[in-house]
């Protein structure tokens, strides 16, 4: 008997191992320990392996094709209705085994070293900017406690924090003074963190073509190519721009029963953190395109008719599938192409 196809559940330390033959038969079932993977599937002949896309999958994935083996990454969300027991590792590493074997479950993309480095940076930043807001906004409900208010923006904060500190008149303390420039020094801390790691993508998205192409799209911006660019690569894994569309959660949840087609709000699936720059970057686009309100292009009839909302999520979703005809496609940008689908 050869073990065909292996479903591998990851973890920080143990590992499980769920092995079948082409009939379906249980070949295998093992714990591994970290140390113990590689040299367990250097000896094994080359099979299918799944692993569901967390963490470290990616690492697995390029570590075990290097191997020989074919690997599979499937999204735990696929994963989920194959678990025909209580949750237990030995339980998800069958559920992945049988989950890779089915052609119509969507695999995740395997990400080489300089995209998930390109992905790091994206992180990092989302957290300094994160931790940015947060101790802005202590700052600001600290001193709203003794009557001072300042405008919103990190700029106006800093701008206007020197002086709400050398004022004597108002009621702070000496000891809140002393706090607040504590504070204060973290806070410009945090700012320059997340200028560099911004200078540093900017870096990135200058020296790859994909990124830069990208970026020629209204409503895609620097930290949208380069997302777009280091998680979707050449974007052939995705049949046309609706599937990506759709992995990205900018479609609408259907919920259809008897016949009828009932279509609620957007599905949400996917990367959240590309679709919400997606939809940031559609918003700066509604907000130029009001202020011309001459136009006459589908932007401005489709603001015309939906609110604000449901206008950014139509964009964002446009912007997906042109997104993926100019990365599938090997093509540019231009304002002035009207296709029939993309």
């Amino acid at each position: 008997m050869k073990i065909t196809t292996v479903g591998l559940d990851l973890a920080k330390n143990v590992f499980q191992v769920h092995g079948i033959d082409d009939h379906g038969k249980v070949l295998l079932k093992k714990q591994l320990r970290r140390h113990q993977v590689s040299g367990f599937f250097v000896n094994l002949p080359p099979c299918l392996i799944g692993m569901e896309a967390c963490g470290s999958a990616h690492h697995w994935a390029r570590k075990l094709q290097g191997l020989g083996h074919t690997v599979r990454l499937i999204s735990p969300q696929f994963v989920k209705p194959y678990v025909k027991t209580n949750k237990n590792d030995a339980a998800d590493a069958e559920a992945i085994c049988e989950a890779v074997g089915w052609r119509n479950v969507r695999f995740v993309p395997i990400k080489g070293v300089e995209s998930r480095g390109a992905l790091a940076l994206q992180r990092v930043l989302q957290g300094l900017v994160k931790a940015r807001t947060a101790q802005a906004n202590q700052i600001r409900g600290l001193l709203a406690e003794f009557g001072v208010i300042i405008p919103q923006g990190i700029a106006q904060l800093f701008r206007k924090l020197s002086e709400v500190l050398e004022d004597a008149t108002n009621e702070l303390p000496d000891s809140v003074r002393a706090l607040i420039q504590r504070l204060l020094e973290h806070l410009k801390e945090l700012d320059r963190q997340a200028k560099e790691i911004e200078a540093q993508i900017a870096a990135w998205h200058g020296q790859n073509e994909l990124s830069r192409k990208l970026a020629e799209i209204p409503g895609i911006g620097l930290l949208g190519a380069s997302a777009l660019a280091a998680t979707v690569g050449n974007a052939k894994s995705f049949s046309s721009g609706r599937q990506l569309a759709a992995w990205l959660g900018l479609v609408p949840r259907q919920s259809s029963s008897g016949g009828k087609n009932v279509l609620l709000g957007m599905s949400k699936r996917g990367d959240a953190y590309l679709r919400t720059l997606l939809i940031h970057g559609a918003r700066a686009v509604i907000y130029r395109a009001r202020q011309n309100p001459q136009g006459s292009g589908w932007l401005h009839k489709l603001i015309g008719r939906r609110n604000a909302n449901v206008a950014a999520v139509a964009l964002a979703n446009k912007n997906a599938r042109i997104a993926w005809a100019l990365l599938a496609r090997d093509r540019q940008y231009r304002a002035d192409y009207a296709a029939a689908s993309v």
